[in-house]
């Protein structure tokens, strides 16, 4: 049967959903297009529920298109979407962690969680003040890595594994002069903080390292740094 009223039920919790405006709905999210879904299938993820435009062939529940479209958060509309539930690790393990702290844009958030997947982080640890993982915003730039990466929610880096090395714009030692040799046996955590304020006083003083990036100007932004980051801390592990 296919959906064709705006007023149905289902329509209505994906409109709430992508708000993040009811209580009954908590912890799940929404993903939308062809390539999220195929990931999440890749990974084994089962959706809640799945919709699609109708007469597409593609699986799920036929919505009339402009209906679907209208239940979309993308400017474009989309062809296809599902609901899921979100899934968060019980603890941050090594042996790499990044960790986030008041990295206030979901579209960074998103990409560090893509940047983690390709270097092959163990877990992201998000902690106070970051952007939600789940939100629209954040899934569509993890580019299907919100389905591969391990996600803990953490109030400081007490809970976080192995040294700590907390990134600095203009202070601590050259990241790639930082001798971390290979991973220690509980790992490493990269602690990356929100791109105008940077990490708290508290947290930098708390790290096991200080470390910064090496550049022309003055900072890179949250997602970037992060990138480069886990490149510098695989290569430098690689080559220990």
């Amino acid at each position: 049967m296919t959906i064709t009223s705006s007023h149905n039920t289902k329509l209505k919790e994906l409109r709430k959903l992508h708000q993040r405006r009811q209580r009954g709905l908590a912890g799940r999210f929404v993903a939308e297009g062809e390539d999220l879904l195929a990931a999440a299938d890749t990974a084994g993820w089962e959706p809640v529920e799945r919709y699609c435009a109708a007469g597409s062939g593609l699986p799920g529940t036929e919505v009339e298109s402009r209906l679907l479209d209208q239940a979309s958060a993308l400017g474009s509309g989309t062809r296809t979407l599902a609901v899921y539930g979100q899934r968060w690790a019980p603890a941050a393990t090594g042996p790499l962690c990044v960790y986030l702290h008041g990295v206030h844009d979901p579209g960074n958030v998103g990409t560090i969680l893509r940047s983690a997947d390709a270097f092959g982080a163990s877990c992201v640890a998000i902690g106070p003040g970051t952007a939600d993982p789940y939100g629209p915003k954040a899934v569509r730039a993890s580019m299907g890595a919100v389905f591969t990466v391990a996600l803990v929610r953490a109030d400081g880096i007490r809970e976080l594994p192995g040294s700590t090395v907390a990134l600095v714009a203009d202070r601590g030692v050259p990241l790639p002069e930082l001798a971390l040799g290979e991973y220690t046996p509980d790992g490493v955590s990269l602690l990356i903080g929100a791109e105008r304020e940077g990490l708290p006083d508290a947290i930098v003083s708390a790290a096991g390292h200080v470390a910064r990036i090496p550049i022309a100007n003055h900072s890179l932004n949250a997602a970037m740094a992060a990138t480069v980051a886990l490149y510098e801390t695989t290569r430098m592990a690689r080559e220990s």
